[in-house]
């Protein structure tokens, strides 16, 4: 358990570190931002989709990774179109949500990673992520260790419900059974 939790965290670590030295190129006008997000949207949300059809939790997880980081591509290039694009996704995983957590159920890398895309409002998430790309490398660190601590508290209490919902299973289970057997 504690090898998964290291794992979150590194790749939450990796991620607010990768993005310090991207330069995207400027957007030619508003007009094609515009549609560069729908097309993404379009792209991401198919994506998740495919994955939620399929209920593979892993690339599942690979795929919101894709999405922080465009979402770190897009913060470069006009961090209003970025907010637009967060909270569409928000939106979408939203909707989605009991799917989701049908087949995720107790991984914690994709409940922490769709808990770091629709814990805060877009304009939270977009502007945290500004800082992130922003700041020098103790700043980075600083922030990639919240995230780190914050993902690997909200892993924690994800586990602590899953198994007491578990436990309680269980003995519902068992009384059953037992009441069966007449005992």
């Amino acid at each position: 358990m504690k090898k998964v939790l290291v794992a979150v965290m590194a790749m939450i670590a990796i991620g607010f570190t990768s993005c310090g030295n991207k330069q995207a190129a400027p957007a030619d006008n508003t007009e094609t931002a515009a549609f560069d997000v729908e097309a993404a949207v379009s792209e991401m949300t198919s994506k998740l989709s495919e994955q939620i059809e399929a209920q593979d939790a892993g690339k599942f997880a690979e795929v919101l990774a894709t999405v922080q980081e465009k979402i770190k591509e897009i913060i470069g290039n006009n961090p209003e179109v970025a907010k637009e694009y967060v909270t569409k996704i928000q939106n979408f995983l939203k909707e989605n949500a009991d799917k989701i957590k049908a087949f995720a159920g107790e991984n914690e890398t994709v409940n922490a990673a769709i808990s770091a895309l629709t814990a805060a409002p877009a304009e939270s998430i977009v502007s945290s992520l500004s800082s992130a790309i922003g700041a020098t490398g103790d700043a980075v660190e600083g922030a990639a260790q919240d995230a780190a601590d914050a993902a690997a508290d909200k892993a924690e209490e994800v586990k602590d419900a899953a198994k007491e919902q578990a436990g309680e299973a269980v003995d519902a289970a068992a009384d059953k059974a037992k009441d069966a057997l007449g005992l």
